[in-house]
């Protein structure tokens, strides 16, 4: 049956009208979420592993609304000055207390705001092959003070242990070269810096040789899956507490491995937390699970490390923590109210 040119024109302005009806509901719906039309952009430093951690919290701020930028990698002191002056937004690896002196010169919590711990329980310190530590009898990073201790430890004949030390910038570097002069270690301890990533490799290809080792490393990170402690090697303690910071790094248990057990929390921009109230609100009630990065670092040690590869270990572990993850945007959300 054929339709006269006014019922093709009625039918025609009835879709047209539900089209745009449709399209304003949408935009509706999307100007109601918290962050809709806000830019946000985190860093994380070059460390490939800290950016599982990162990219969960943009799923969250992308649910929320916001316009999620690409991570920017950039080293910490470098992204605290960017966050401070509102050219990045955010950073998850906010490591307390290590981090302490850079927050503060960066201009601290007069610029930063900085509330809840999201991954907790972080360890660090000095480790070395549990069968030259049981078969010698060393427990502390200063039994290393012996000349034939030290020799063990030496890779390039100069007679001094060689540690495969921390990062420039990293902050670890600051704790350890401040031990080497408070516990006189000079003459027997080299602190090897350089590419971390290369370095522990080196190491671990040399312990899986039957040598004996020494290095400093931290949790959460793939190392400790390759050389488990209290199996592969052992923690050395510090006969007392000496850092930069001034903390007291004894544990509950009596022992004291040099380093306060840290928390990395999630630090932004305070003037943008401020007009965000939602997203501020999820930066502080996020909370991640040691033990979801540690696994997730493996399968990046393991190979599964393209970012593509990341973003799948997010979107999984959200899949399987989902109540988890929609309880905190729904938090958020409130917020916003």
């Amino acid at each position: 049956m054929k339709r006269s040119p006014v019922t093709n024109g009625i039918l025609s302005g009835m879709l047209c009208s539900a089209a745009t009806l449709g399209l304003t509901l949408s935009s509706t719906a999307a100007a109601e979420l918290p962050g809709a039309g806000v830019s946000v952009q985190a860093f994380h430093s070059p460390i490939a592993e800290e950016k599982f951690q990162t990219i969960i919290v943009n799923k969250a701020l992308e649910k929320l609304g916001y316009d999620v930028q690409e991570i920017k990698e950039v080293e910490y002191s470098a992204g605290y000055t960017a966050i401070a002056n509102g050219d990045l937004t955010y950073t998850t690896v906010n490591w307390y207390p290590l981090h302490n002196t850079m927050y503060k010169n960066a201009g601290g919590d007069d610029v930063f705001f900085r509330q809840g711990d999201y991954i907790k329980g972080a360890a660090q310190g000095y480790l070395m092959d549990k069968k030259t530590a049981d078969k010698y009898g060393i427990t502390k990073i200063t039994d290393l003070k012996k000349p034939e201790l030290a020799k063990l430890f030496d890779t390039n004949g100069d007679g001094k242990a060689d540690l495969a030390g921390c990062n420039a910038g990293w902050g670890c570097e600051g704790v350890i070269e401040y031990q080497l002069d408070e516990f006189k270690l000079r003459d027997s301890i080299s602190h090897n810096q350089g590419q971390y990533a290369a370095i522990i490799s080196d190491t671990i290809a040399r312990y899986n040789d039957g040598e004996p080792v020494l290095y400093y490393t931290w949790t959460p990170y793939w190392v400790s899956g390759k050389l488990v402690p209290g199996k592969d090697v052992v923690w050395l303690e510090v006969p007392y507490s000496a850092n930069p910071n001034g903390t007291d790094t004894a544990l509950a248990n009596g022992k004291n491995y040099g380093f306060d057990i840290n928390s990395e929390r999630i630090v932004a921009n305070k003037a943008w937390a401020e007009k965000n109230p939602a997203a501020a609100k999820l930066f502080s009630v996020m909370k991640l699970p040691i033990n979801a990065v540690n696994a997730e670092n493996m399968m990046i040690a393991n190979g599964e490390d393209s970012i593509k590869d990341i973003e799948r270990h997010a979107e999984l572990w959200i899949k399987a923590n989902q109540k988890t993850f929609d309880g905190w945007v729904a938090t958020a959300m409130k917020a916003a109210e």
